[in-house]
């Protein structure tokens, strides 16, 4: 059978229904070598979707979607639903500009019930599809698929919990990616299975119930029964903590084991309720290089896929590289200094603290109002905790941030990797509003570095600070300047004027200052003069470098990769506003009042007005208003009335 013969017959869930049973291991076989070729290519979460190829036709072979609802909890293991439903011939353009997303949209296709992208949503979106379906009076199937790692989530056992107590019929699957299980274990809990969700067993268990019911005491005595299969399934399967929540609880049983899955979700018909599957699997089945390391293939960029090795060798560290040695440095100077993470230790930087380090590295899970919380306890205490966590993630804690953090003053400090224009994992991972939902807060206090020398000192000056902090940076490489060999905290509070200009000032922040400096280049060839001021600090604002320069030069644009609602340029307005200075012409750029979708950095800066062909653009326009007026004549009539009052 050639390559994709039988997956190329599948372009819906109807399809796949048609397939003998017998057959769809090779469609297993097919998609699995659609999805590593594809992200080969493109990039993205390979171990994860790996893994749950054959759950998924499982899946897709019993229920009907999309009238029966799926929900992919996270969305990154949903490469296979996909295929399976109708993408199969777009799967090449994931992550692409203008191609599908990584994760499941609602906007892409009928058999994505929910939109997701960030962990543990999906069992209370899950109990309000199913809520709202008994209100319509309607009998679909409504699906959770929860991995592991998101049960970590508060979120998830909040919706576990009301879940269990309205016992609606909803199915959790929960893709249990870490449990071996022994052979022995394993039969004896898939005869086990096969038993409890049989009909003959239901039918009996509600004839017994209700004989149980009809005698004196029956009430009690149905109680003792339930307690006693609880305890019997108990002592071999580990689904007491589920039972206690209201679910039935099926497993564990073999994610990887076609007829096992099958059967076991045509038997939840038998089942009323709230039902949790236990199924067991393994990351990156069926392709080597991703059993071997899951961890690397778990978010991964275009790669060989014949051998696995990374299609390109950057010679330049990322951010993300420099913090984690700058965190290593600081820690071994202050032993008060400890690290936390929300799951992400790997891709926050903090491996080599951990293994410096280990009783003052905390991994939390996918926990990140925990984690903040837990952060200001030990800020509490006395210790400086470092909360590196992603922008996109930093949202899911912003009321801890203000309850427990700048409420009460304490000296946290926030790594926010991942911030500006992430790229192809698209509008849910974007960090595009983390400037505009901390900044407003008071006692927190913001900054953004325009290279890896300012990481550094900004890192060490955030340490120090003795109050809230926060630090954003970019997903990306460095600009490749030196980093002093003992570097020192910025100045507090204070930005830099980098270039010296008359007809326009840009203020620049992060990300957006080297680019801002090759734009002044280019303007001075076109005969206009640039000053561009580094803002370093969001907040506070440096007014005594920046108001002068406005009063001076009139014209000014400020530039950020983040929202422009409430985002840098409006700090800066507010800042002209509190010292009652009108520019002669004012002009932001930034992100506009919408989601950014996925696809390379460059295209969406390209996309979105933010290279520096689209700020030199805009910088001639302003500079050409009114050339021949005196900059600011305004300011400069106010400014001498003030002098003779």
């Amino acid at each position: 059978m050639t390559l994709q013969s039988l997956l190329s017959t599948i372009q819906s869930p109807e399809d796949l229904k048609k397939v003998p049973m017998e057959k769809l291991p090779v469609v297993a076989k097919e998609i699995r070598e659609t999805i590593v070729q594809s992200v080969a290519h493109t990039g993205g979460h390979l171990a994860s979707s790996l893994g749950v190829v054959e759950l998924t036709i499982a899946l897709h072979y019993v229920y009907s979607s999309p009238h029966d609802r799926m929900i992919w909890d996270v969305g990154h293991q949903a490469y296979a639903h996909k295929i399976l439903t109708g993408r199969r011939d777009v799967f090449p353009t994931l992550r692409t500009y203008g191609g599908i997303s990584g994760f499941p949209r609602i906007a892409e296709s009928p058999c994505d019930a929910f939109g997701t992208g960030h962990s543990g949503t999906s069992i209370s979106a899950a109990l309000g599809l199913a809520v709202a379906r008994d209100l319509k009076k309607e009998s679909h199937k409504v699906v959770a698929v929860i991995g592991d790692g998101s049960l970590t989530s508060g979120l998830s056992f909040e919706g576990l919990n009301q879940a269990g107590h309205q016992k609606r019929d909803l199915i959790v699957i929960l893709n249990d990616n870490e449990w071996s299980i022994s052979p022995n274990v394993g039969a004896l809990s898939g005869y086990l299975n096969r038993m409890m969700t049989g009909k003959f067993y239901t039918s009996f268990r509600k004839r017994v119930e209700t004989l149980l019911k009809s005698m004196p005491h029956g009430k009690m005595l149905a109680r003792i029964a339930k307690k006693g299969e609880e305890l019997t399934k108990g002592f071999i399967v580990p689904g007491l903590l589920f039972e206690e929540l209201g679910f039935t609880y099926v497993g564990p049983i073999s994610g990887h084991n076609l007829d096992d899955l099958v059967k076991t979700f045509q038997n939840l018909e038998n089942l009323e309720g709230p039902v949790l599957v236990h199924v067991v699997t393994s990351k990156g089945k069926g392709y080597p290089p991703a059993e071997a390391n899951p961890e690397r293939f778990h978010g991964v960029g275009p790669f060989n896929p014949i051998t696995g090795n990374s299609a390109g060798t950057g010679t330049l560290p990322t951010y993300t590289d420099v913090f984690e040695s700058a965190i290593l440095g600081i820690g071994r100077e202050n032993p008060d200094v400890v690290a936390i993470t929300a799951a992400m230790c790997s891709g926050t930087g903090l491996i080599k603290f951990r293994e410096a380090f280990p009783d003052r590295f905390f991994d939390v899970g996918i926990a990140e109002a925990h984690a903040v919380t837990f952060a200001a306890g030990l800020a509490r205490e006395g210790k400086i905790p470092v909360v590196a966590v992603y922008s996109t993630f930093l949202q899911r804690a912003y009321d801890q941030i203000v309850h427990d953090v700048c409420l009460q003053n304490l000296p946290v400090v926030f790594a926010v990797d991942r911030s500006g224009i992430v790229g192809a994992d698209g509008a849910t991972h974007q960090g595009l509003f983390d400037l505009t939902y901390l900044r407003h807060i008071p006692n927190m206090s913001l900054m953004a570095p325009r290279d890896e020398a300012e990481l550094v000192r900004m890192l060490r000056t955030a340490v120090s600070a003795g109050r809230p902090a926060a630090i954003r940076y970019p997903r990306g490489v460095v600009q490749g300047v030196d980093i002093p060999a003992d570097p020192k905290p910025v100045p507090w509070g204070k930005g830099e004027l980098l270039v010296v200009g008359k007809d326009i000032l840009i203020i620049a922040i992060g990300s957006t200052v080297p680019t801002s400096l090759y734009a002044a280049e280019e303007l001075k060839k076109r005969g206009f003069s640039a000053a561009v001021v580094d803002a370093r600090f969001v907040k506070p604002m440096d007014a005594s470098l920046i108001v002068p320069l406005v009063q001076r030069i009139g014209r000014v644009l400020t530039v950020e990769e983040n929202a422009l609602a409430g985002g840098f340029g409006s700090a800066v307005l507010e800042m002209l506003e509190e010292h009652d200075v009108v520019p002669q012409a004012f002009r932001r750029i930034g992100v506009p009042d919408t989601f950014m979708e996925h696809g390379s950095q460059a295209e969406l800066r390209e996309a979105y007005g933010l290279t520096d062909d689209a700020m030199i653009a805009e910088a001639v326009r302003l500079c050409s208003q009114g050339r021949n007026l005196l900059p600011s004549i305004f300011n400069g009539i106010r400014s001498r009335l003030e002098k003779i009052v």
